[in-house]
């Protein structure tokens, strides 16, 4: 290998002649940059802001390999195939192939024949993958999706937190991270726990001029109502309201059809047909606007959406930005708004607390598993309805899978792990829907196609869940993505078996390896997480400005001229608001 570093003409004649873009956007030229000159490099590119690039033309100018981590299995084969329409060699390792798979693609990657090498984290987990590409020489470590190792990132991945040792075994090549949402607190998490010397940090592109946002404070459902129609009759255009649950979408979608708003409702209820015929109307603006649950958008490109409303709070900023930008892809001024009420914080409060239930609340259950008969079932339901106060079963079902975790409980091999499965949705439905925060579940079911066939697994199966691969956190965390699929009509399925026991009851609780600060720490963040899109709604200062603030961007500024709280008088109407914003854009 050279000592000579690729210059950043180099890099532009390789994103122009293997890519076909004539320049780099903003952030990609800085980052390809700082990763070409050796640094260590912290790049945080909102979604559909070219991130891959920052590591993709780095590798074809580069001398030796560049391996990227990410945990994406389904978009690793997306992107290895995107890559090889380009001529460019690359290729993936994971749990989708077999092991004489992996040693073919290995063996090129030894003869020099692949410049991009894709690898999930759990790769490095057993065997010599780590030292057998070192042999090798790699001069790249691209570590896609970096916030998942973070525990205040939205997606924290455990085996993310091995990829700094990984690093070393690796050589100790330089390091460019990539995420599109990273707050103050996960930049910083990032850093410590890759151990990045001195990064490079750049952080752009969240500032998307034409949207206009806009809070309109709010007492209850019917006052949100009010609002929305009067937002849409207001301004032209198409529209996307996006409302929490299903439930409400029918709702809601039913309070604009009386008002003679040409819509349709969008949700996982849905067949698979009508859910086709919605999009469709919508894409072909046979109707005007689509009432969704967050699912909506995901991989559509429809530019000219004019209007985006949430008729509820988001749990985070993060999530509330992704889907606010849906609007005015095609650069013309847009508008955004935020429908809130108090209230609208105590469904995401209700979750957060189910996912980390609190001390007492653990010891609590295992005190009343340790009261069960040995050959009794630990249903979550019966043990929260055995509980003094107000107790979910959700809670419950958490720390029951804290216990097993920490060996307290052992399942009950057969009922932890076989199960009766069918799947109901298409694989249309599931490349549609199942993307961004959900890969995971369109990983699993993958995985589920391929260990007992497609048409076996449509009619219907009994299957073993350790059969999976250990990437999904075993038997019970397979589960918890089970439930999430089966809400949402993808599948039906039920365990076989008894249910959990107590492992050893002269063993107190304090005997077993809990980390309560972490449950602490990631409940704190989820928690700040919502505080943030609250504050957001209460602020009285530039919002374009808090969200930039927020994602750490440098393009935030005190007043944005387009904002409702740079453009109105607190108090005015969305009909008022509209009329002094036309007004500014004259």
């Amino acid at each position: 290998m050279t000592d000579r570093r690729p210059t950043l003409a180099e890099a532009r004649a390789v994103l122009s002649s293997r890519f076909g873009y004539p320049a780099f956007r903003a952030g990609q030229e800085s980052a390809v940059a700082s990763v070409l000159s050796g640094r260590d490099t912290l790049v945080v590119l909102p979604t559909g802001g070219g991130k891959s690039l920052c590591y993709q033309v780095p590798a074809l100018v580069l001398p030796g390999l560049t391996v990227v981590v990410s945990p994406l299995i389904s978009l690793m084969k997306d992107q290895v195939d995107a890559l090889a329409t380009r001529g460019i060699p690359a290729t993936f390792v994971n749990s989708t192939l077999t092991s004489a798979e992996i040693a073919v693609r290995l063996a090129r990657v030894a003869r020099g024949e692949v410049r991009l090498l894709y690898v999930a984290p759990e790769r490095f987990d057993a065997g010599a993958t780590a030292e057998r590409l070192r042999a090798i020489g790699v001069s790249l470590l691209a570590v896609d999706e970096a916030h998942c190792i973070s525990e205040w990132g939205h997606d924290f991945r455990p085996s993310y937190l091995r990829i700094a040792d990984v690093r070393e075994k690796l050589g100790w090549p330089p390091v460019v991270a990539l995420t599109a949402t990273a707050t103050q607190h996960v930049r910083t998490d990032i850093t410590r726990q890759l151990r990045l010397e001195n990064p490079e940090t750049i952080i752009t592109g969240f500032d998307r001029r034409n949207l206009h946002y806009h809070v309109v404070p709010t007492k209850n459902d019917e006052a949100k109502d009010a609002a929305l129609i009067d937002i849409l009759k207001s301004r032209a255009g198409v529209a996307i309201v996006y409302a929490s649950t299903r439930r409400n979408v029918e709702r809601v979608t039913q309070t604009l059809e009386r008002s003679r708003i040409t819509v349709a409702a969008y949700h996982a209820g849905l067949d698979d047909g009508r859910r086709h015929e919605v999009q469709n109307a919508f894409m072909n603006e046979q109707v005007r606007v689509i009432v969704a649950t967050n699912a909506f958008g995901m991989g559509i490109d429809k530019p000219n959406v004019r209007i985006v409303v949430h008729h509820a709070m988001p749990g985070t900023l993060e999530s509330y930005y992704q889907e606010a930008g849906r609007a005015g892809r095609d650069g013309e001024p847009s508008d955004v708004f935020l429908l809130h009420a108090f209230q609208d914080r105590f469904t995401h409060e209700f979750f957060i607390k189910g996912a980390y239930p609190t001390r007492t609340l653990v010891e609590r259950v295992f005190k009343r598993a340790l009261e069960v008969d040995a050959n009794g079932d630990l249903d979550a339901a019966a043990i929260a309805e055995s509980l003094p106060g107000k107790v979910n079963d959700r809670e419950v079902e958490s720390a029951l899978r804290i216990l097993t975790v920490a060996g307290a409980l052992q399942p009950d091999q057969r009922s932890e792990s076989h199960i009766e499965i069918r799947l109901l949705a298409t694989p249309e439905r599931i490349k549609r829907e199942l993307s961004g925060d959900r890969s995971t579940e369109r990983e699993l079911l993958r995985a589920l196609w391929r260990i007992v066939g497609g048409d076996r697994l449509n009619d219907g199966v009994t299957l073993d869940l350790a059969a999976i691969p250990a990437a999904f956190g075993g038997a019970r965390a397979a589960g918890s993505l089970l439930d999430a699929l089966q809400r949402d009509q993808f599948v039906a399925w039920r365990r076989l078996g008894a249910g959990d026991r107590v492992r050893d009851r002269r063993r107190p609780l304090s005997a077993f390896p809990i980390d309560w600060d972490v449950l602490d720490r990631r409940r704190r963040a989820d928690l700040a997480k919502l505080d943030s899109v609250q504050s957001y709604a209460y602020t009285r200062s530039c919002r374009r400005g808090f969200v930039l603030r927020y994602f750490g961007d440098p393009a935030a500024r005190k007043a944005c001229g387009g904002c409702d709280n740079c453009v109105a008088t607190p108090g005015k109407s969305p009909r008022e608001l509209a009329h002094g914003r036309r007004t500014l854009l004259r």
